[in-house]
This record gives C-alpha cells, sequence and structure tokens, in this order.
C-alpha cells in the first residue's frame, strides 16, 4: 500500500492520473494538493471525494511548512509532482510566474522531501517528477525522435523553466541520495483538458461556431499521448523503474496541427450532421448550418520560438518497463471528443469564466 502525494492533481493531466491510480490501487491513500490557480478545478475531483482513500488540500507547492506538514501526516512515500505553469503562449507574455511554479515550487518540494524523507527519518520513498519533450528544443523533418540522452535545447520560457526543474530533481539525487526519477512525456490529450489548449479549443470553438486559430502554415508536428497512456507510463516508472532515471513516454503518434484540426471538423461534422439531439444542443455548430467546420479554419501569426517538431523516442520505457500505448490517435480523439460533448456544462463554465466563481463559492479549502 502507497500514501501518494499528487501535486497539480486538480489540473487536467494530475486528474485524469487520480482516478486511474484510485480504480487501480483501491487500497492507496491519495492526497492531492493543488492552489487551484486558473488552469485547477476541484470540479474535476467531485467523483474522487466520495472515496475515503482520498483527500483534497487547497494549497500551493511553495508553502514549505505545509508540504512538509502533509508529508508527516499523512505518511506520504510516494509524491508525483505534476504542478506547473505549462501554457508556452502565456509563459511567452508573462514568464515569470513560470520561473516562481516551476523552478522555485520544484526546489521547495525537493529540500521538504530530502528532509523528512532523508534527514529527520530516512524510509524508502519515490519523487516522480513530470517533464516534457519541449526541455528538448526542435527536431528537423527527418532528425530523429528525441532519446533520453537528447541534450536540452529549451526554446522558450517554459520549456527552460521545466529543464531547470528536471536539473534539480537530477541533482538532488546524485548529491543527497534522494530516490527519483523524471518522465518526459509527448503531448497529452483527453477528458479534463483546458480549453486554451489545441484540442480542447478546436473542438469547443467549433461547437461554438468560432474561427478555428492555427498558428502559421499549420505544419509543426506533435507526438500526441491520450492521457490514460500516460498514465499507464508513470504507473510502470513507479512499479519497475530505476531511482535516478529518466523515461520519455511518447504515443508513437506524429501529427502536423493543420491534419489534427481537419481531423477533428471531419469527425465533429461526421457527428454532429446525423444526430438530431447534438444538432439542437449546439445550434451554432457549423454543420448545424449545413456547413464544413473546416470553412472555419484562419491561419494566424505564428508565436514566438514555435518549435516546429516534437517526437518522442519511447524504447527505453517499452523495452525496459513493458510500456506499451493502448490508443491510437484516431481511437483517443474518439474518446477525448465524445467525452467534450457530453460534458458540455464543465466546458461552458471554464469559457465563461463562471467554473472560478463556483470553486470559490463551493470548495474554498482552508489550509
Amino acid at each position: 500500500m502507497r500514501n501518494i502525494l499528487v501535486t497539480g492533481g486538480a489540473g487536467f493531466i494530475g486528474t485524469n492520473f487520480v482516478y486511474y491510480w484510485l480504480a487501480k490501487y483501491p487500497e492507496d491513500h491519495v492526497v492531492v494538493l493543488d492552489a487551484l490557480t486558473y488552469a485547477g478545478n476541484r470540479e474535476n475531483l467531485t467523483e474522487a471525494e466520495t472515496n475515503p482513500k482520498f483527500k483534497f488540500v487547497h494549497g500551493n507547492i511553495l508553502d514549505q511548512p505545509l508540504v512538509e506538514s502533509l508529508l508527516k501526516n499523512h505518511k506520504i512515500d510516494t509524491l508525483v509532482h505534476f504542478a506547473a505553469e505549462s501554457h508556452v503562449d502565456r509563459s511567452i507574455h508573462g514568464p515569470d510566474e513560470f520561473i516562481n511554479t516551476n523552478i522555485v515550487g520544484t526546489h521547495t518540494l525537493l529540500k521538504t522531501a530530502k528532509k523528512v524523507w532523508l534527514d529527520e527519518n530516512p524510509r524508502p520513498h519515490r519523487f516522480h517528477h513530470i517533464s516534457t519533450d519541449e526541455v528538448y528544443g526542435s527536431l528537423k523533418p527527418d532528425d530523429p525522435p528525441f532519446a533520453e540522452n537528447t541534450p536540452y535545447a529549451p526554446n522558450s520560457p517554459y520549456a527552460a523553466s521545466k529543464a531547470s526543474s528536471d536539473h534539480l530533481v537530477r541533482a538532488y539525487h546524485e548529491t543527497y541520495g534522494l530516490q527519483t526519477s523524471i518522465s518526459n512525456c509527448s503531448n497529452n490529450y483527453g477528458p479534463y483538458q483546458f480549453p486554451e489548449k489545441l484540442i480542447p479549443l478546436i473542438i469547443t470553438n467549433i461547437l461554438n461556431g468560432k474561427p478555428l486559430p492555427v498558428y502559421g502554415d499549420g505544419r509543426q508536428i506533435r507526438d500526441w499521448l491520450y492521457v490514460d497512456d500516460h498514465n499507464l507510463g508513470v504507473d510502470l516508472i513507479l512499479e519497475k523503474g530505476n531511482a535516478g532515471e529518466i523515461y520519455n513516454i511518447g504515443g508513437n503518434n506524429e501529427w502536423t496541427n493543420i491534419d489534427i484540426v481537419k481531423t477533428i471538423c471531419n469527425l465533429i461534422h461526421e457527428r454532429v450532421s446525423r444526430n438530431k439531439d447534438l444538432l439542437k444542443r449546439y445550434p451554432n455548430c457549423t454543420s448545424a448550418k449545413g456547413n464544413h467546420p473546416q470553412t472555419l479554419i484562419t491561419h494566424v501569426t505564428d508565436r514566438l520560438g514555435h518549435d516546429r517538431r516534437y517526437a518522442i523516442n519511447a524504447e527505453k520505457i517499452s523495452s525496459g518497463l513493458g510500456y506499451s500505448p493502448a490508443q491510437s490517435f484516431e481511437t483517443g480523439i474518439r474518446k477525448t471528443l465524445e467525452w467534450f460533448l457530453d460534458k458540455e456544462d464543465w466546458w461552458r463554465r471554464i469559457m465563461d469564466g463562471s467554473y472560478s466563481k463556483w470553486i470559490a463559492v463551493n470548495y474554498d479549502d482552508p489550509k
């Protein structure tokens, strides 16, 4: 039985990890620490709240006394660190928060874990850090995918902040012996993803009949990973991975952004135009008006420092730990679309800003 602290557990990937873990390991205790910034939503965890093995704590990873009390009071032996500012555009226009949360916040967790797990009462433990393929920089069309030994070359303030936190995690293992591991994942998608990201933005904009912004020519290439395939990879690392190691988790799904957008357009048109209930629920959807959603595609000025291609070589985790993604992009995107069609109330509250008020009224938890 484990006692797990999940930082950022009310965000997109963290939420899915909590549900994955509670379902697979019902004897484990799971504590979520989340500051509920704009992309964290305690409503995501409503179903988990009914589980006696689950606890939510509203707080910040920068609050060292709080983190220390959680590690001690809940006898935490495993920390899975998702909490991060993660949107590249926001990092370009306001990098300070990324430096503070992603670097200083990670260091706060590391030094607190060292104090509790090594200095005061040595015990078996694992600190697992969730990182990104963006720390490796950008690939040319014919370059081999990123491997764990690819040199770091971050191109945005977000990527630089994650690269810095990766180095801190490694340093705490090499210097102090803290039992750490790192996973660098490709682009995640799936349920609960905040609608500023590409896939949920395209889905919700189509349903609302709004333009579909595509940076530049849209030929940027990403490796797409269904969120529970990511969680499977983290699970395997915690179960069988070695401390001090880095594992790349990829989906083996390289797609250009423009092809992603067109695929979603086709799927929604196919789904909505043939369903009377959906036609009634989404009257502003282009398909409800007899037009194809691809007419909404709008090419906009490319963003600064936009990496051209990411791709993950997942051979290490595949051959070493038996990892294999369960979802192709075709199956994963259909599951994701169905979730967003079913959860209209969830994403509309986010898009009109009312969900943050809902959290404040219903889930304002003192430390």
